[in-house]
């Protein structure tokens, strides 16, 4: 039996080569994903990581405890400058020091910090958190060559290494990044600031952090010490370990000669394991969502295998039971079919195995933006992806074979002496109780969401289970929805059938005649497999409809919530709340002609009820001229020390309401203050989470006293290129800051729902084209057993012109099917799921992207007329008399 199974799927290899293709893209996908997530999460770990190989210990200055907020404080550079003078430890005299401790090799100081640059053409390069890094070159740094000013850590390639605060170097990678050549003119700055510098050198370096597509500036050592430590002093010491010396020991003798109250020594191995929990924290769910759409395009792909082999053991009945006639058992026959679709799924496995690592080379660049580019990094090819290539590929296909081969151990010997086959009805009580049981319990899940109030993780475990079981009760009830669907589709089934409104039911009309009647009667020979071949488009249709539809309703949400909650016309902002606006840049942008209001907003983290929030501090005076706040009650005008106000949903969460009472703490303070609410507003992404008086905020903040918003208002709201770039200019061209009008900040919000929405349906087109590969199948085999009836069309008289069409017809019905059963499906489930939106963003309403959902349907209806191009041809091309005369 097993010489049997090969040379079947020898002999039918044509037949298979639309499951392998199938298989081999479900497999591609899965090990090309895999691939991809694991490259890609070594690539964001080496971009966040520093390289510990060669550091046995490390010295860094101890960090002093973070102050509460006290009235009398004084002001916020006074105190940043007595941190520096606590934390001024590291320096000549200490690195001296420890290069004398026993089984001290070498000695490394070093000046770290960050420092953003432009590009040649003034736009920002590669600005991601943990990417941008500075440092100082430290020339001798090994302990060996301390007089030929070079730094080992960054070789030169070309000019020279900086010499004084006028010049910078930076890495090849950023050079080449941001067409930067010797001699140019940069923009960049540290944490501040904008400044101007000479590029004096192109160094090499060695640290993943910028080989994964971050970028590196270096400085002068005094330069570096002034903008990132305080002049003379270090940001860190790193030591290397003699031969023979343990670093743990190391440490307790470095430790020996240090303050112990001003610095600390750690080992490399302790830093290295830190460093691994905390990317490791960062990257943890990277890969999930490629792996959803594996599995999605798996589970697609699983109903062509089944209809591949349903119709091989269908075509080879009385071949089967001939076997049976000869002796064959019913185990030998389920076996042998087992073994074909075995010997399928490995050649599947390998080829796909293969095909996704192109996959993986190309994702990267494929998924990255202007804004947000992937790291950088070689293939990671581990076991994983190798095992589930094989284990999917080959389990896969041979438990959608499991059903089939139970058919074929059915067939009796009698069956050889059969002349033909009658396909199956579709029609089953089992199916349809099935079918309406799970329809029933998957509406009932997503009705249920309806009257949710929030996009809690368990109602989008609840979402995502209610429509899996409505898909799944589509796919069990099409075989007996495919003559139901033909009929309800209206004009188009009446051309297709050509028995148009008012026609007589025996004399087929309309356009196609008799070519749109003979299609549809092949589409209902066998409801199964119709049903079979159509679910791979019923599925692909009902996801993209659904995504389609919450993102186009969620987008313009976001344009909505966006444009409700800022008055002003222009944002300037830093993005984060560890980075500042310059001080002197509030100013020049109030005195920017043009500009009526310019309100200064610090953000900050508001650490209330067990979360972390987001609080603003804001100007009580001219709030209202740039923000739309809708108070529920109370007022801004409130705001000053010790009170605040929340958003509906922080006070909701957290039992709030005017005149109540919070513990609570902003940024680095330690201490839990009482805050008094002072009033309740409507959720507002200008305002975040809270609102607190600007000077109660900034005491606070991470960088005290700083300003990460400017919030712009124009005379007569005027918005233009001038205007921008005055205001450019008013903060220097900083990188580290945008400036963005009101437009410009819609479209990023709705930018990351676009980004979402293009990967989603990258990732689906998959499921496309698994559903044309079916559509080709079905439809070659379907000519294959129709081949006397096609010669019998022919010889009465039908040209080959006409049985082209009755297959493309065929074609495009059995698409329509899948299209109209999966637009219902998606619509249904997109305004179910829709209130989880609506109860998280109030301006969310249901809104239909009829172009998107127009392109769907054709594309749709598009792919089952090329699908046929190949099979209709096929059809055409046979002559009446062999045909007729076929066995």
């Amino acid at each position: 039996m097993l010489s049997t199974a090969l040379r079947n799927v020898l002999a039918h290899k044509a037949r298979l080569a639309m499951t392998v293709l199938a298989v081999c893209l479900g497999v591609a996908f899965l090990s090309g994903t895999l691939v991809f997530a694991d490259s890609t999460t070594e690539a964001y770990r080496a971009a966040a990581s520093k390289n510990f190989d060669g550091i046995a210990v490390t010295v860094t200055a101890k960090e002093s405890p973070p102050r509460a907020a006290t009235a009398n404080r004084q002001n916020d550079q006074q105190n940043d400058q007595q941190n520096e003078q606590q934390d001024s430890v590291l320096d000549d005299a200490l690195a001296r020091t420890l290069a004398a401790v026993p089984g001290v090799a070498a000695v490394r100081p070093s000046v770290d910090g960050s420092a953003v640059l432009n590009a040649a053409d003034g736009t920002p390069l590669h600005v991601r958190p943990g990417a941008n890094l500075a440092a100082a070159y430290v020339p001798g740094n090994d302990g060996k060559h301390s007089n030929d000013g070079k730094d080992s850590r960054y070789p030169l390639i070309e000019g020279h290494a900086p010499t004084n605060g006028d010049e910078i170097a930076v890495d090849s990678g950023t050079a080449a990044a941001g067409h930067l050549a010797i001699g140019d003119t940069i923009t960049l700055a540290p944490d501040g600031p904008a400044m101007t510098k000479r590029l004096a050198g192109i160094v090499t370096t060695k640290d993943t952090r910028v080989t994964a597509g971050g970028t590196l500036v270096l400085f002068d050592r005094a330069t570096a010490q002034k903008l990132f430590a305080s002049p003379g002093r270090y940001t860190g010491i790193d030591l290397s370990n003699a031969p023979g010396t343990d670093q743990f020991e190391l440490s307790r003798r470095v430790t020996a000669v240090l303050p112990a109250d001003r610095a600390e020594a750690t080992t490399g191995t302790a830093q290295a394991t830190q460093q691994a929990v905390y990317v490791g924290t960062l990257t943890r769910g990277y890969a999930k969502m490629p792996m959803v759409f594996a599995g999605v395009a798996l589970f697609i792909g699983s109903f062509l295998i089944v209809n591949t082999f349903t119709m091989l053991v269908t075509r080879r009945t009385r071949e089967i039971a001939l076997l049976r006639a000869i002796g064959a058992s019913r185990r030998q026959v389920v076996r042998s079919v087992l073994a074909e679709a075995f010997l399928v799924g490995l050649a599947a496995s390998a080829a796909g195995f293969l095909l996704g690592l192109g996959i993986a080379s190309v994702l990267p660049d494929l998924l990255s933006t202007d804004g947000n580019a992937l790291p950088h990094g070689p293939l990671v090819i581990g076991p994983r992806p190798v095992m589930a290539a094989l284990a999917v590929g080959v389990g896969v296909t041979v438990l959608a074979a499991w059903l089939p081969s139970r058919k074929a151990a059915r067939i009796a010997p009698i069956e050889a002496m059969r002349t033909a086959q009658q396909p199956p009805t579709g029609r089953s009580r089992i199916r349809a109780v099935t079918g309406l049981a799970l329809l029933a319990l998957g509406t009932g899940v997503l009705i249920s969401l309806t009257g949710a109030k929030d996009a809690s993780e368990e109602n989008l475990r609840s979402a995502m289970l209610g429509c899996g079981v409505l898909v799944v009760a589509l796919i069990v009830l099409a075989p007996l929805l495919v003559a139901p669907v033909i009929r309800l589709t209206g004009r188009l089934a009446g051309l297709l059938t050509g028995r148009p409104t008012g026609g007589p039911a025996g004399r087929p009309t309309g356009r196609f005649g008799i070519t749109g009647h003979l299609a549809r009667q092949n589409a209902l020979r066998d409801p199964r497999r119709t049903a079979a071949t159509a679910a791979t488009l019923l599925i692909s249709t009902a996801l993209v409809t659904g995504l389609a539809v919450i993102g186009n309703s969620t987008a313009q949400a976001l344009d909505r919530q966006a444009a409700a909650g800022l008055g002003a016309d222009y944002v300037i902002s830093t993005g984060n709340t560890t980075t500042g606006v310059d001080r002197t840049a509030v100013q020049r942008v109030a005195g920017t002609p043009g500009v009526r209001t310019a309100s200064a907003v610090s953000d900050s983290t508001l650490f209330i009820g067990g979360g972390v929030r987001t609080i603003s501090g804001v100007d009580p005076d001219t709030v209202n001229d740039v923000m739309r706040l809708d108070f529920v009650s109370g007022s801004v005008k409130d705001l000053g020390p010790g009170r605040i106000a929340v958003s509906s949903t922080t006070a909701r969460e957290n039992g709030l309401r005017t005149g109540g009472r919070v513990s609570a703490r902003i940024g680095r303070n330690q201490d839990v203050t009482t805050y008094t609410v002072v009033g309740v507003y409507q959720d507002n992404p200008t305002g975040h989470d809270a609102l607190g008086a600007r000077n109660d905020v900034q005491q606070n903040s991470f960088k005290p006293g700083s300003v990460q918003r400017i919030l712009v208002r124009t005379d007569s709201g005027a918005i233009s290129r001038t205007t921008e770039d005055r205001l450019r200019t008013a903060v220097g061209n900083n990188p580290l800051l945008k400036v963005q009008d009101r437009q410009q900040l819609v479209h990023e919000a709705a930018g990351t729902m676009s980004n979402l929405l293009t990967l989603m349906y990258g990732m689906l087109a998959i499921g496309v084209v698994i559903a044309s590969l079916g559509i080709v199948n079905t439809l070659a085999m379907s000519v294959a057993e129709r081949t006397r009836e096609i010669g019998v069309l022919r010889a009465i008289g039908m040209d080959r012109a006409g049985i082209r069409r009755m297959i493309r017809l065929e074609a495009v019905t059995v698409a329509a099917i899948g299209t109209l059963l999966g637009l219902a499906g998606g619509l249904f489930s997109a305004w179910a799921v829709g209130a989880l939106a609506n109860g998280a963003m109030e301006q969310y309403s249901l809104a239909l992207p009829w172009g998107t959902l127009l392109l769907v349907c054709a594309v749709s209806l598009a792919i089952g007329a090329v699908a046929a191009a190949v099979p209709a041809r096929r059809a055409a091309a046979l002559s009446p008399l062999e045909a007729v005369t076929e066995a």
